[in-house]
């Protein structure tokens, strides 16, 4: 399995970026899809996950941040609006071992790259 995350860039605060993770290698719909990120100094940390029961959100990123997926084309998407500094992260996607993976890092078993997000105030 390959997860493939691009999208990220430089933004200002209040900005927007949509990151996209394409994933290959086994059947994309079976399993959760997630993003997690990583800031300096600190430990990864759980964003957003779309499984086969719905959407979940980190607290911080609620109401601002918006997973999806698109099966047809192997693709999750995070959709994130009205950014802040503290969103200047990593971003890496990672897809389940289940379809039912949530905010649990140890729930998924493929991670991509990461692409960086750096949002400047």
């Amino acid at each position: 399995v390959q997860l493939q995350a691009s999208g990220g860039g430089l933004v200002q605060a209040g900005g927007s970026l949509r990151l996209s993770c394409v994933a290959s290698g086994r059947a994309f719909r079976n399993y959760a899809m997630g993003w997690f990120r990583q800031a300096p100094g600190k430990d990864r940390e759980f964003v957003a996950a779309v499984n086969w029961y719905g959407k979940i959100y980190a607290d911080p990123v609620q109401g601002r941040l918006n997973i999806s997926r698109d099966n047809a084309k192997n693709t999750a998407y995070l959709q994130m609006n009205s950014l802040k500094p503290e969103d200047t992260a990593v971003y890496y996607c990672a897809q389940g071992a289940t379809h039912y993976s949530n905010r649990d890092a140890g729930s998924y078993r493929y991670w991509g790259r990461g692409t960086q997000v750096t949002v400047s105030s």
